[in-house]
């Protein structure tokens, strides 16, 4: 197989008509190129999307409340309600597999009036009321110093974490922050860490300007009694957010005596579901680009085989010679299945080094520029690689074996007759 001759008959053949065989190899050339474009821009874009996601636990629900629009149980339509403390303990007594239960509360944000003082310092940010598991489903790298812990929970201590764009807000370059105090609405709360989050939006500028307090002695503080603003759950993995939904809404109806019917007094957003979708979304994209792919490989995998049944036509005297000179009809097939898998595989992988280089140029552009919104990071993985070059193998001989089969049927006497 790896016979010097043969390999010399195999350039010779192909390098006979330069034109022709370009031709030829192009379309292999251009489908396997189109594959991996395809391939490459739609992991850009699950990339981009999941970036959205951050690294928060996906088999995540969040709950709050609205107004009912069902009388229930002599209570009015329109009636206002409020979680409790009380009912993150019903949930995880009444709820099996839940990971995580999260009750928050918040005050201020972008948009809103300064609510922060530093020194001569000010600044309008989000601030969270939390209990320590909050991390487990919100991550973000802790910089400096620690975050909440249970004993800040039990003893109600005024202590903050706070994010990268606090500290570049509220203190100087080189200021010692960890032991400092920071007012939130009139009250002092010492920072005790920092934060940094990821974003797909560069550095995330709002999800650094964010500050982390215990969940008691906010409530204490900012005299939020018992009151919970919303919930975040997380299940146990293994056992999805979605199909315990229904059953931890049903309960929140049952304790604060709302009607089963009433769709609208319980809000939540279901991050789970969202999450599924968006992986449906990008398996559905990934089988459009093989099979485009595939499609387009399949016409310059015809284009190859027209034109070996054209080169077998034009060697018909010569392989009359070879075979009334004793020469086997394998060796005869095996001659052009190689070369049509040579040519194939040539061009194929000619193709895999001009998408692997177009990737390239495309990630250093965005590295250059800047993330784009919703597109981060295209790549094809070494599997798919693996994946096109199977499928360069494969296509080759069958490429070939319609040609093959074609001149070891050609009879001896007839095929030194052709002229």
């Amino acid at each position: 197989m790896f016979k010097r001759d043969r390999w010399q008959e195999i350039l010779e053949v192909l390098t006979t008509n330069w034109f022709r065989t370009i031709l030829t190899a192009f379309g292999v050339f251009w489908g396997i190129l189109i594959l991996i474009i395809l391939l490459s821009a739609g992991k850009g874009l699950e990339n981009g999307i999941k970036a959205d996601f951050g690294d928060i636990a996906t088999n995540t629900m969040f709950m709050w409340t609205r107004s009912t629009t069902k009388a229930h149980m002599g209570l009015p339509i329109g009636r206002s309600f409020r979680f409790k403390v009380d009912d993150v303990k019903s949930i995880s007594e009444n709820i099996p597999n839940l990971r995580f239960i999260s009750p928050r509360n918040r005050l201020g944000g972008f948009g809103n009036d300064n609510n922060v003082v530093r020194g001569l310092n000010t600044g309008a940010y989000n601030i969270y009321g939390d209990y320590p598991e909050i991390i487990n489903q919100d991550p973000m790298t802790i910089t400096e110093g620690r975050f909440l812990n249970q004993n800040d929970i039990k003893e109600k201590r005024k202590i903050a974490v706070i994010g990268a764009g606090v500290r570049n807000e509220l203190y100087d370059k080189d200021e010692e922050v960890m032991g400092s105090y920071i007012k939130i609405q009139g009250v002092n709360f010492m920072v005790v860490g920092t934060y940094k989050k990821k974003s797909n939006d560069g550095d995330g500028e709002e999800a650094q300007k964010e500050i982390f307090v215990p969940f008691t002695s906010f409530s204490q503080a900012f005299n939020m009694g018992n009151n919970v603003g919303w919930m975040a759950i997380t299940a146990h993995d293994g056992t999805s957010i979605s199909s315990l939904k229904e059953d931890i809404i049903n309960l929140m109806k049952t304790r604060h005596k709302i009607h089963p019917e009433d769709t609208r007094a319980v809000g939540y957003f279901d991050l789970y579901e969202q999450y599924n979708r968006v992986e449906s979304l990008f398996g559905a994209m990934s089988f459009i680009a093989y099979f485009v792919g595939i499609l387009v490989l399949l016409s310059g995998i015809i284009g190859v085989s027209n034109i070996m049944l054209i080169v077998v036509k034009e060697r018909t005297k010569e392989i009359g010679i070879r075979r009334a000179l004793g020469e086997n009809p394998w060796s005869i097939k095996k001659q052009i299945l190689m070369e049509s898998v040579f040519l194939t595989i040539v061009s194929g992988m000619a193709g895999i080094i001009i998408g692997a280089l177009f990737i390239y140029g495309v990630n250093a552009l965005l590295d250059a520029n800047g993330p784009v919104d919703m597109f981060l990071n295209p790549s094809v993985s070494l599997a798919v690689v693996s994946i096109a070059l199977l499928i360069l193998v494969l296509s080759g001989l069958m490429a070939g074996f319609i040609p093959a089969q074609s001149a070891i049927k050609v009879k001896p006497i007839d095929a030194l007759r052709t002229e």
